[in-house]
């Protein structure tokens, strides 16, 4: 039994969807799936198992906010109870002008200004990247239940805040990153320490340049196609 997820054997699907709100994970899983179940209350970081209407088995962990704490589940979620592919559903903020709320992003891989990969690599730089199969058929899926998506680079950062250079996203937009998050590099860093199939996508909840923005409550009624995105492609 892990430290953080304190669940029995058994009781996590080998693929599992990870939102970072655990709300948003009780949510998923009461919402889009059969014959549900809660395998963990630990530190309130709710955990679900249950069924697709195809019956397939899928699990829906909160990971928490930020690169250490999805860390710390993603690590007890593959070396405790065997976890194949992780498929993150979460929000970012999009970097390009003609992005909008609500948009879906596909990161085909992800860039960090954060100082966890220039610890592990000494240093040096690392490209973290997508599962390719999972990112090719979330691509055909989203053309099949016609929702739009965009498929490119992500910046993961773990200043929510940034006070040292509010403008410094414009680097990144300048060279074509499309939107931020804090999670997806380390997830996609794990995926290729660890090897299991690792993919972000996420909803846009505000865009940089234009200052458009949902609300609490939008942000959670926006999961939907992400959803059905992610579960399409199972």
């Amino acid at each position: 039994m892990s430290t953080h997820i304190g669940a029995e054997e058994g009781a996590i699907a080998s693929t599992v969807l990870l939102p970072g709100d655990p709300l948003r994970a009780e949510y998923v899983a009461r919402t889009f799936l059969e014959d549900v179940t809660r395998y963990s209350t630990v530190r309130n970081m709710f955990g679900f198992t249950g069924y697709t209407p195809a019956r397939r088995r899928v699990s829906v962990q909160g990971s928490g906010m930020g690169m250490p704490s999805l860390n710390i589940y993603v690590n007890e979620l593959v070396d405790d109870y065997g976890v194949n592919r992780i498929i993150r559903i979460g929000s970012c903020g999009a970097l390009q002008a003609d992005m909008k709320t609500r948009d879906i992003v596909l990161a085909a891989g992800a860039c960090s200004n954060a100082g966890t990969n220039n610890r592990r690599f000494r240093g040096m730089q690392f490209a973290p990247l997508a599962d390719w199969p999972l990112l090719y058929a979330a691509h055909e899926a989203a053309k099949k239940l016609a929702i739009p998506v965009r498929v490119g680079n992500l910046l993961s950062t773990d200043l929510f805040y940034n006070d040292v250079d509010p403008d410094e996203w414009k680097l990144w937009a300048k060279y074509g990153v499309l939107a931020v998050d804090m999670e997806g590099s380390e997830l996609y860093t794990l995926a290729a320490r660890k090897k299991f199939q690792a993919l972000a996508m996420l909803t846009v909840s505000d865009v940089l340049p234009t200052g458009e923005q949902l609300s609490a409550d939008e942000r959670q009624s926006t999961l939907a196609d992400m959803t059905r995105l992610a579960l399409e492609i199972l």
